[in-house]
């Protein structure tokens, strides 16, 4: 597997960003996250969006994180927010989070961010043990969906 760096409105983003919109759909039974991105919010030094590729070039996995500073959202200075981690039915349970996830955390610690932030929902228990099991806590609530009762808000000093 070979992760690289691209943005968030490479085709390839595109496709990954539009199944996972589509499984939120089907668990939620809504048109998927509504949360505002811009491919912007992931331009370094600012954010990064990262594609795992297998072995034949297809892309398998996904997620990014942006820059957040205290806003009236909740969030507080140096926080950097996970956003659209996603691994393809297929390829689940082989650790492609776990490794998407460590190398988002090294790029924003690199990128001098001191806390990584993120948002799931109830209807997603495998992304609750993933960042359970990585040293995620539950956290204030922030951002979009803060008044959502089925949002779960986590956090991890980086």
């Amino acid at each position: 597997m070979q992760i690289r760096r691209v943005s968030f409105d490479h085709p390839d983003a595109m496709k990954l960003n539009d199944q996972v919109q589509a499984e939120y759909a089907v668990r939620y039974g809504d048109e998927g996250d509504a949360t505002p991105l811009a491919a912007a919010d992931f331009d370094p030094p600012n954010g990064v969006y990262l594609i795992a590729y297998d072995e034949h070039g297809t892309p398998v996995a996904s997620g990014g994180w942006r820059a957040q500073d205290a806003n009236d959202e909740g969030n507080v200075d140096g926080d950097a927010e996970i956003k659209r981690m996603y691994v393809i039915d297929g390829m689940r349970g082989r650790g492609l989070a776990r490794r998407v996830l460590a190398a988002l955390e090294e790029d924003a610690r690199t990128a001098g961010r001191i806390r990584m932030v993120l948002e799931t929902g109830t209807k997603q228990p495998e992304a609750i043990a993933l960042y359970t099991s990585s040293g995620y806590e539950p956290c204030a609530k922030f951002g979009y969906y803060r008044f959502h009762d089925a949002s779960r808000y986590f956090a991890k000093g980086l």
